[in-house]
């Protein structure tokens, strides 16, 4: 386990998992101690065991994108919860979703990417969580797919592979595209609060604010 916050019972747990060491999120509503499991990286036992350790119930998985390392974990995830969970993800991903997140194409094996995804994301489209609401946005660039989980009155957002402390996403893989990703950075992140809090798919969380001063390819978002 990696680190655990909270903020007005809004409780935000973070494991590293995989070859990769991605970010998995379990997020909850402390009083109705309903969960929702963002990127479910690997390891999908271990993250239905923490859960079940705090007395969790796991209501959705939310895959920001469909690349190996956000979602390698979601067929053992789904097969240790008791109840069918559905897993939410952006249309325009489904074509990698499809092909195992690329995980072949990094010379690993080929894996379960356990149940098809039944919701599909689309820009503006809010998730409940307990009473919680997260706004989705769509941020294509790192996949064409790609979307972020906003929680505007708690001022986090889960964003992937969009952003990180110091640096941005990959544009060179299939799919990936450089000018959306600055567009995608520059219109739907710089326009928000210094304050707001950023977690990304891999590394330390930061916040809107200090990736405006410090990150050096934002430059290079300004008026796209």
């Amino acid at each position: 386990m990696d680190s655990k916050k909270k903020s007005n019972r809004l409780s935000i747990l973070t494991l590293a998992l995989g070859p990769l060491q991605t970010n998995t999120y379990l997020i909850a509503d402390l009083e109705s101690g309903q969960v929702a499991v963002i990127d479910p990286a690997w390891e999908g036992e271990s993250i239905a065991q923490v859960a079940d350790e705090h007395h969790w119930k796991i209501e959705g998985i939310w895959l920001t994108h469909a690349h190996f390392d956000h979602m390698g974990g979601a067929a053992a995830l789904t097969k240790k919860i008791a109840t069918p969970v559905e897993i939410a993800l952006h249309p325009d991903d489904m074509p990698l979703w499809r092909m195992m997140g690329g995980a072949v194409m990094f010379g690993l094996p080929a894996f379960d990417p356990g149940p098809e995804p039944s919701i599909m994301l689309d820009h503006g489209m809010k998730l409940n969580l307990g009473k919680y609401c997260f706004e989705v946005l769509h941020t294509p660039g790192h996949t064409p797919g790609h979307v972020v989980f906003y929680e505007r009155n708690q001022g986090v957002i889960f964003c992937g592979d969009l952003i990180f402390k110091g640096s941005i996403g990959r544009t060179d893989l299939p799919g990936g595209d450089w000018h959306a990703l600055y567009r995608s950075i520059n219109q739907q992140l710089l326009v928000l609060a210094d304050e707001v809090r950023l977690f990304p798919g891999h590394g330390p969380a930061t916040t809107i604010g200090a990736e405006r001063r410090l990150n050096p390819f934002l430059e290079e978002c300004r008026g796209v």
